[in-house]
């Protein structure tokens, strides 16, 4: 096992000097923060996932949660996550000091959260949920709901779950048929059943606050009609102890990958005695939710770059050890007498080793960049600063989401690749990564869902203002690049892929604006994957500046290698990934609709 996970060079370079994490402390709401406290933050929650997290990630895969008796059997590090961290304040970090939180920038709060992702990707998901449910709870419920759940959340002494997707229902929220029926006590009588609810149980939770999507007795149909509540699985009464809510737990799923991370099938009302208690306005629970659900989709990129990283770290090290083969002479043959060669001398181990490094360090930026607007977009007071960065984060999030659970994917295959038929075996990490990474293209929306979304609503919001503004940033950083010689030419080659993306926005549009969506979404996904490469080959052209400037000032955090390696990989990505776009753009146009159903029977 690899005895380190992730670089800490590259956060700290992406954090401070891409992304500009300073530039956030002018804002009033982060003013109590300085760059050292923050620095001296991240530096803790590295050394507590080193000796926490981090030394357990093997053994959780090898013992998986499994439900028992009513309960779910957890890994004891899931206590130390939820205590511990409680205690550190990686649950109550990016709350508002009213409510117990630290008020850290959500691009700080990203940061430790990705490292604790690298270190066990099992663990830091109990503390996430907990974190989201309780989230929800303080924007949306009433002054009683917060004073009763939130501190003890916070504290992590009570976890958090958020129920949506039903049997019957899958990713059909419309479908839902969990039921609430009002009483005269201010609580709803609730009974349902919901499905893959990770941290849904743990033998070590002295409660567990579930949010969970209802229907009321006699609401509207669809999801006009879903309602929030908050649905404990304890409740707690006036004297403070805690009283069976008729919350069981019916099962544990048994996973390919995240074992550690238990996903559960909960029962409510089997005994007619589990009560809710409504969060905000009757059928709003919906729009409650999925104004929490940017974070959520912000969180399973993060986590699938962490596993990206944390992958492409044992590989590399493995690549660095493993001797195999002899290079080429000049006569095109081996010479059997020399010393084998480290397999990282090897062009094709290279190729895929830079793979792993281009997809892993642009996920991470990808991340860090939504984190900085979702920064920028709470802390202004101007308001046409915050619609901006309000569209441009709801431009990027399915980007965010699904690129680096796809992509990161592809790079830990890369890495499994490496090692060759010891990556294939369980003695080595990369086969749990590669088990570890799947989920994340199908957590909080599918791959699916997510270019369906990218396509069909944030390309044509307001407008196209959303595209237009992300276009001009790009733009942005394409002008600074062409001062330079030798990236002028890399600013080129990214202004002809976005004029490529204005010609297939152009051929597919039509469709929409004369009503055949079914044939404007069809290829969704193809065009999520185009834009994609064409938002991280932007992203790399800004790191590539900004360790160019470096080099030219002399002013360097890190070696001058550092910095070549940033400009070497931008090179390579430009080279092997960028040019994807073309056969993308060439299938998203072609006229022929091949998936659209029509009567002609083609499964056959």
């Amino acid at each position: 096992m690899a005895q380190e996970y992730l670089d800490m060079d590259t956060i700290k370079y992406l954090l401070y000097d891409v992304h500009g994490l300073n530039e956030l402390l002018a804002y009033e709401r982060f003013q109590d923060h300085d760059m050292e406290s923050l620095g001296l933050f991240i530096d803790s929650v590295k050394e507590f996932a080193d000796r926490e997290l981090f030394p357990y990630f093997k053994e959780m895969d090898e013992h998986p949660a499994y439900h028992k008796e009513g309960t779910v059997i957890v890994h004891k590090q899931v206590d130390v996550m939820m205590k511990k961290g409680g205690e550190m304040g990686l649950i109550a970090a990016p709350f508002d000091y009213e409510h117990g939180g630290l008020q850290l920038p959500a691009m700080a709060y990203t940061t430790a959260a990705y490292i604790l992702d690298a270190a066990n990707n099992h663990l830091p998901g109990y503390a996430g949920l907990t974190l989201g449910s309780a989230e929800l709870i303080v924007h949306f419920a009433n002054e009683e709901l917060n004073a009763t759940y939130v501190p003890k959340m916070l504290a992590g002494e009570w976890g958090g779950t958020m129920c949506l997707t039903e049997p019957q229902a899958g990713s059909s929220l419309s479908d839902i048929t969990t039921k609430a029926i009002p009483t005269d006590e201010g609580y709803y009588k609730i009974s349902g059943q919901k499905i893959f609810i990770s941290g849904g149980d743990t033998q070590y939770a002295e409660n567990i606050v579930h949010l969970v999507l209802a229907r009321i007795e006699g609401a509207p149909a669809g999801t006009k009609g879903i309602s929030l509540f908050v649905v404990p699985k304890n409740r707690p009464n006036a004297d403070g102890s805690l009283q069976y809510n008729d919350v069981m737990t019916v099962a544990d799923f048994q996973k390919m990958g995240q074992r550690g991370y238990c996903t559960t099938h909960l029962g409510f009302g089997d005994k007619d005695d589990c009560r809710g208690w409504l969060v905000g306005e009757p059928h709003q629970g919906l729009k409650y939710m999925f104004l929490m659900m940017n974070g959520a989709r912000i969180a399973v990129g993060r986590g699938a770059a962490a596993i990206a990283m944390a992958a492409y770290q044992a590989s590399l090290e493995y690549a660095n050890e493993r001797p195999q083969g002899r290079k080429l002479t000049s006569t095109g043959k081996k010479n059997p007498d020399e010393n084998q060669s480290l397999i990282i001398e090897h062009p094709d181990v290279r190729r895929m080793l830079l793979l792993q490094k281009a997809i892993a360090e642009a996920s991470l930026s990808l991340v860090l960049l939504a984190s900085r607007y979702q920064d920028i977009k709470q802390a202004t007071n101007d308001e046409s600063e915050r619609n901006k960065y309000h569209l441009l984060l709801e431009m990027i999030i399915p980007i965010v989401k699904t690129y680096p659970s796809e992509a990161g994917a592809v790079a830990v295959n890369n890495g499994l690749q490496v090692l060759g038929g010891y990556g294939f075996c369980s003695d080595f990490i990369l086969q749990q990564y590669y088990r570890d990474i799947r989920i994340s293209a199908i957590y909080e929306g599918t791959t699916g869902i997510q270019s369906q979304d990218l396509l069909g609503r944030k390309i044509t919001m307001e407008n196209g203002k959303a595209l237009a503004l992300l276009a001009a940033e790009i733009r942005e950083t394409m002008g600074t690049a062409s001062a330079y010689d030798d990236l002028k030419p890399y600013a080129e080659k990214l202004g002809a892929k976005l004029t490529l993306s204005q010609e297939v926005l152009n051929f597919l549009m039509p469709f929409a604006k004369k009503g055949d969506y079914e044939r404007y979404l069809a290829d969704a996904n193809l065009f999520m994957e185009f834009l994609s490469i064409v938002v991280i080959g932007w992203l790399w052209l800004d790191m590539a500046i900004k360790a160019k400037q470096r080099l030219l000032t002399g002013d360097m955090n890190y070696s001058e290698a550092f910095y070549e390696s940033k400009i070497h990989t931008m090179k390579f990505y430009f080279r092997y990934e960028l040019p994807k776009t073309t056969g993308l753009a060439e299938s998203l146009m072609d006229p022929e609709a091949l998936t659209v159903k029509t009567d002609k029977k083609v499964f056959v």
